[in-house]
């Protein structure tokens, strides 16, 4: 771990080291040498002589008091028009002795006449003279720019010098060593990745007791590699490892490694090392390592060679010739798909762990985890709200907590509900009410009418999940929602499930051509998401009797530009017409389906929307009464309405739908 800082006996911190190299009696005594040198020379250039105003002159020619057995000189200087009459000035008229030595100024301009006045009327010789003080004049005119130059160099004389020790540090470690504290994070704040947390502390308990896995001969692994989407904790848990174990902890990122210069990043890969070689044993992390370790030569144009060297030298270092012992990398990434295979075999990063989205019992205690740092009131269980949240991360989880506490405190509650809660987690996923938004009565009829659509084909049809809640009230960019929330996790869905949610999408659509004979641009969403899913369907997961259980084209998670330009299609052109027609049919059918399904069940469609436009939302209960029995057992109270506008001329916006890959459900009418 770090060493403290050494202090000082009154508990002051020490006072920052001075540059050594730093020499500041050289400029001083230039500086000094400069000014005094320059007053002797003025002080002897004018030595006793005495300055005196010209009206001062003539006063004390009128009273005699000028010396005229020595006479007066009149100097004149190259290139200046002022000149001086020098001479002697007596104590008494008439006076005998050495007088004081005096100076005037005078300009000939003006009395073009005193030489021949000074002859004639007071009978004092005038000699003209000329003198020509070179030395003076140049020290005088170059005395400011030395003066200036000293300036820049006392205030820029530390930047510059600075700028050089920055050149020379380009290639250091920029790795920083994070120190044990008393708010540190430990595995008590990591929840919801239990099997990631048994992996990591098997590496803790290897650096605190290494004879223990030594004994059976047991090697560590020297590189753990943590894979998962955002927010599932993969650097919270990086930094618990720093909060557990007693090694010292670098942590920097991927993208400190690259800089504009050309091999700054492989010098500072080496110097990283080099600082965990002199700390070993101790544990080195590297959040988005997919900055520097993508796959060499997949660039567009060839590969990106300062790119390249850092993650060559990277490679040696973690299993090259120079071995390093007791150096354990752990490094995070969301896009395993595009780091180099070289990093990832035995050897460098031995292990990867998988951090997965968290299910329903791990979401709980992250929410246990979060809610201790806010007050919730008694008898709010937690389990209601993680059982409302499948697919959330951590993150997500977190913020949902962050948003009631908020919520509450503008409602001026004292502790956060479940109502809080719910409100907070359909914030995170969908966005916030926007009850201000001014909807014309034609266009709250239709979304009505189109939620409506979606709410009865998921009461309706067999293999759906249950109906969660219905809103005309928008929402995020959408002007109403249907969700639907899944009794379980699912990590699968069936042949079955997918063509009846195929029918609860093309239910809006269906809804808006039968009752008012015409369609909007509302089921853009829907649209999208079906063909998403029946392609998936044909392509991907083998559900087409044509096709076949066969996979058209690759197909990732997420893209890789590089490998995409240069991948080339598997199948022939007719088979990506049998492709075209076989997802066209599936979404057709579904259509069909449900025009006949809401066809057959007008009544109850009239009724959804009816209720819809009068209470705005309605949750899944309220809808199975409807259904049911014509009427709300328990109804909600009406909401204020908001502004009602005359119908503005409708524009097209997309709308949010989300893959079928995820289990909670959205169907909506954008905005």
């Amino acid at each position: 771990m770090a060493q403290p800082e050494n202090r000082n006996p009154k508990g002051n911190r020490p006072p920052p080291a001075q540059d050594q190299n730093f020499n500041w009696r050289g400029p001083v005594f230039t500086l000094l040498a400069v000014l005094v040198l320059s007053l002797a020379f003025l002080a002897k250039l004018n030595g006793t002589v005495q300055e005196i105003s010209f009206p001062q002159f003539q006063a004390k020619l009128d009273a005699g008091l000028i010396d005229k057995s020595r006479g007066l000189d009149l100097v004149s200087e190259p290139g200046s028009q002022i000149d001086y009459i020098k001479g002697d000035l007596l104590s008494a008229p008439g006076g005998t002795g050495k007088g004081e030595p005096f100076r005037t100024q005078v300009n000939l301009q003006y009395n073009p006449h005193l030489q021949a006045l000074l002859e004639g009327k007071y009978g004092i010789p005038v000699t003209p003279k000329t003198e020509a003080n070179y030395l003076a004049s140049a020290l005088l005119g170059l005395l400011p720019f030395a003066f200036l130059l000293l300036l820049v160099y006392f205030f820029f004389r530390q930047q510059i010098r600075m700028a050089g020790k920055g050149a020379m540090n380009f290639g250091k470690s920029k790795a920083r060593m994070l120190a044990r504290d008393k708010n540190k994070i430990t595995f008590r704040d990591v929840a919801g990745v239990e099997e990631a947390k048994e992996e990591v502390e098997e590496i803790v308990d290897f650096l605190r007791d290494p004879k223990k896995f030594q004994k059976l001969g047991g090697r560590i692994p020297k590189g753990v590699l943590l894979i998962g989407p955002p927010g599932t904790g993969k650097t919270l848990l990086a930094r618990a490892i720093a909060g557990e174990a007693d090694v010292p902890f670098f942590s920097i990122s991927g993208s400190d490694f690259v800089e504009m210069f050309v091999g700054v990043g492989a010098s500072r890969v080496r110097d990283m090392f080099e600082q965990g070689k002199k700390s070993a044993p101790c544990i080195i992390f590297i959040d988005e390592i997919d900055a520097v370790g993508r796959h060499r030569g997949h660039g567009l144009g060839g590969g990106h060679d300062e790119r390249e060297q850092t993650l060559n030298a990277l490679l040696v270092e973690m299993d090259g010739f120079d071995t390093q012992e007791g150096v354990i990398i752990i490094a995070a990434t969301n896009r395993p798909d595009v780091l180099d295979p070289a990093l990832l075999r035995p050897g460098r990063f031995d292990r990867q762990i998988t951090v997965n989205l968290p299910d329903v019992k791990g979401r709980e205690e992250i929410l246990r985890v979060h809610s201790k740092r806010v007050k919730v009131a008694e008898g709010t269980d937690l389990a209601v709200v993680a059982r409302g949240t499948p697919g959330y991360s951590g993150a997500e989880l977190a913020n949902v907590i962050n948003e009631a506490a908020l919520l509450a405190a503008r409602r001026g509650m004292k502790a956060i509900g479940l109502a809080e809660l719910e409100e907070a987690r359909d914030k995170v996923r969908w966005g916030r009410e926007r009850r201000s938004l001014a909807i014309s009565e034609k266009e709250k009829e239709n979304t009505a009418y189109h939620e409506a659509g979606h709410a009865l084909l998921l009461e309706l049809l067999e293999h759906t999940e249950p109906l969660h809640k219905v809103t005309i009230i928008p929402r995020g960019p959408s002007l109403g929602a249907t969700m639907w929330l899944p009794q379980e996790d699912k990590y699968n869905m069936r042949k079955l499930e997918l063509i009846d949610s195929l029918c609860v999408t093309m239910g809006g659509r269906v809804a808006e051509e039968l009752v008012f004979g015409d369609v909007t641009s509302g089921a853009r969403g829907d649209i999208k998401q079906a063909t998403g899913m029946a392609r998936k369907m044909v392509c991907e997961w083998g559900m087409s009797e044509k096709l076949g259980m066969v996979e058209y084209g690759e197909h990732d998670d997420y893209v890789f530009l590089g490998r995409e330009l240069s991948r080339q299609r598997d199948y022939s052109e007719a088979t990506a017409q049998e492709i075209d027609r076989e997802v066209r049919k599936l979404c057709d059918d579904a259509y069909r389906r449900a025009t006949e399904l809401l066809s057959r069940y007008r009544e109850k469609l009239d009724a959804i929307a009816k209720a819809l436009l009068e209470f705005e939302t309605l949750d899944g209960s309220q809808i199975r009464d409807i259904i049911d029995s014509g009427s709300m057992k328990n109804p909600p109270s009406a909401p204020p309405r908001g502004p009602i506008q005359p119908a503005p001329a409708q524009q097209s916006a997309p709308s949010q739908g989300l893959s079928p890959d995820y289990p909670t459900g959205l169907t909506e009418a954008p905005a």
